[in-house]
């Protein structure tokens, strides 16, 4: 398994806004196929307006397909700051 880590920066009064953004674009029924069979985590500090959004993928090949449609998404609530891939050797979900 690999992950996609995006990490995140905005307004803590656009939390609410982002969540409810980043939702709307997992539950939709036109996300890019790259994105089928990928799972994802939101992660918030609604102190800080930071946010972490993981991405899991089967293969690392998958990851490399998924990175270029997330890219091709504008960010929404905030900016992107950084974003980093790993292997991820252990897994229980």
């Amino acid at each position: 398994m690999y992950a996609r880590i995006a990490t995140f920066q905005g307004d803590p009064a656009h939390i609410e806004d982002a969540v409810a953004d980043v939702r709307r674009k997992v539950d939709s029924d036109a996300k890019p196929a790259a994105l089928e069979d990928a799972k994802m985590l939101m992660l918030v500090d609604r102190k800080t307006g930071k946010g972490c959004g993981i991405t899991l993928f089967e293969s690392e090949e998958a990851m490399r397909r998924g990175d270029e449609a997330l890219n091709a998404m504008p960010a929404g609530e905030g900016s992107r700051v950084s974003v980093e891939f790993f292997e991820v050797p252990v897994h229980r979900l």
